[in-house]
């Protein structure tokens, strides 16, 4: 489960698609299977919470990592990388990294 807090030493991947609303769940399975599969094997993974819009036009991919150096070697990984291309295939992507500021409960 991820823990967010603005004192907990982790990037966080914002990564949202766009996605045709036909094609949102098949978007939500690859991402899912992605990281079942590879996504949180790698070094540095911390979580991963994958979000529907209820729109059924974007999805939202929010993933801890245990650092900047952890996610780039992410991206240097030939699975992780397949997977990635999957996803750009079906959607368009805008990431970005992030460091938690403030949490208020």
């Amino acid at each position: 489960m991820p823990t967010i807090s603005a004192e907990r030493p982790v990037v966080t991947l914002i990564n949202v698609f766009d996605v045709e609303p036909e094609r949102q769940q098949d978007l939500v399975e690859l991402l899912v299977q992605a990281t079942d599969k590879t996504m949180r094997h790698l070094p540095g993974f911390v979580s991963a919470s994958i979000h529907q819009s209820l729109d059924a036009r974007r999805v939202a991919n929010y993933a801890q990592w245990r650092s900047t150096e952890d996610f780039k070697r992410m991206l240097q990984n030939p699975e992780a990388q397949d997977h990635m291309n999957r996803a750009t295939k079906v959607a368009s992507a805008e990431p970005n990294l992030y460091h938690v500021v403030s949490v208020h409960e």
